[in-house]
């Protein structure tokens, strides 16, 4: 059995505003325009997003299209 030595964390919500200092309205608008990354449904009412894609929003904001990375 192999596994990652580095798995990717799932952020919540609270984590990924803190993070990337959007507000919770510009971020879900973000998202609608394909500017940043798409949420992860973790169950009926939890989201949540990796840690990995917020790291690549975070290093070019301004140039991110969520179809330049292929969700994994």
């Amino acid at each position: 059995m192999s596994t990652n030595p580095n798995p990717d964390r799932i952020l919540r919500l609270k984590a990924v505003l803190d993070q990337t200092g959007l507000c919770r309205s510009t971020l879900y608008r973000k998202m609608a325009n394909g500017t940043f990354p798409k949420n992860i449904q973790l169950s009926t009412r939890c989201v949540g997003w990796r840690a990995s894609a917020i790291d690549e929003w975070l290093r070019n904001p301004m140039f991110y299209h969520v179809d330049d990375h292929p969700a994994r």
